[in-house]
């Protein structure tokens, strides 16, 4: 576990309130004119129990009511770019589990184009390391990067505080969240992450069946589960459905990104073109898939993965067959079977909680 702030190279270029029955509930970040300072109160941060024990240190950083309503605010604010505008929330919209369906890579201020898919934000209490190449190596710095990347937000944490601090709303909220209430880089990343570490999608069908709270696969969905442990689980593996790895997957290379992958963090030619092992959790809802979002279908990319995978001097060696053949076999009904699984993955109770909602 990480129990520090870690900024490396690579980096740098929901609130709660106790009602008369004694239950938290979450309050709704008020408008810049009607905030209402409250007393601060701690989050109840749980573990599902089919889930790992959380990687975030909490006691680090305890998600407070104030500081999760905060954190929301921020999220969804456009004084984080450089040309207000582009938010977190820009790229990462709640109703497709915070990825951007509109863009196949993400857009940063005045329309620039990155090179790499926004990937979904929930688990992230969960995971070892952050974006598609592990650059980010603690929940805390993650934000760093497409704050201050040229192409995202083209911004800079002085530029930042200087917008927050001539605003009278922003004052009493970084007050009312922590101690010292300054209005600082580090309680900037630390009020993001008490929003972000909240955000966990564990009540799925999946989680339902495993949890024998009443749901049963479908026929077809108990063939696709099968299936996903004979010929998918190795690498999308335990209840986070990754192995939180970094593995080329034999995709063709694209020319207009010659995207070189985790090599770019590592430097080391053994990590050409590999990229994280995305989550299969709400994966029905997160297209486009890949890195670069090349793929707009779940069957597109169990077609890309039976008949298109590419010899490459890094290719994982899971895609490479005894007979030396390359890929995963799958007719086209175990595609069918595999869709139906993945889809008892939605987490439809996270996807529409009022809690992360910007409005």
């Amino acid at each position: 576990m990480k129990n520090f702030w870690f900024i490396s190279i690579f980096a740098l270029c929901l609130a709660c309130s106790s009602d008369s029955s004694g239950e938290e509930t979450i309050t709704e970040t008020p408008q810049d004119d009607e905030y209402i300072p409250v007393p601060d109160s701690n989050l109840n941060f749980q573990v599902p129990s089919n889930f790992p024990e959380a990687t975030y240190d909490i006691s680090n950083n305890q998600p407070t009511q104030n500081g999760f309503e905060l954190g929301k605010k921020l999220f969804y604010d456009g004084k984080l770019a450089s040309d207000n505008v582009v938010s977190c929330g820009f790229c990462h919209i709640q109703d497709f589990a915070f990825t951007h369906h509109t863009h196949i890579v993400s857009h940063g201020v005045d329309g620039a184009l990155g090179t790499r898919n926004a990937q979904p934000l929930f688990n992230l209490a969960f995971l070892d390391e952050f974006t598609w190449d592990g650059a980010a190596q603690h929940l805390d710095t993650q934000p760093i990067i497409p704050i201050t990347t040229d192409v995202e937000m083209n911004s800079s944490f002085n530029e930042i505080i200087s917008k927050l601090s001539e605003d009278q709303t922003y004052q009493n909220m970084f007050k009312d969240a922590f101690d010292n209430g300054e209005i600082s880089s580090e309680n900037i990343l630390k009020a993001l992450s008490q929003f972000m570490v909240m955000m966990v999608s564990s009540n799925s069908k999946y989680d339902q069946v495993v949890r024998n709270e009443g749901s049963v696969f479908t026929e077809a969905e108990e063939a696709g589960l099968a299936i996903f442990e004979q010929k998918c689980a190795s690498c999308h593996a335990g209840p986070l459905f990754t192995d939180q790895s970094f593995r080329n997957n034999g995709l063709p290379i694209d020319a207009q990104y010659n995207d070189i992958g985790r090599k770019r963090v590592t430097g080391l030619d053994e990590d050409l073109r590999k990229f994280r092992v995305p989550t299969l959790r709400n994966i029905e809802v997160t297209f486009p898939y890949m890195h670069d979002g090349r793929f707009q279908t779940l069957t597109d990319v169990l077609d890309h993965y039976s008949d298109g995978v590419q010899e490459d001097v890094t290719l994982d060696p899971v895609f490479v067959q005894e007979n030396g053949s390359r890929g995963i076999p799958l007719s086209n009904l175990e595609k069918d079977q595999l869709v139906a699984f993945l889809k008892t993955l939605t987490d439809n109770s996270f996807i529409f909680d009022d809690r992360f909602s910007e409005f």
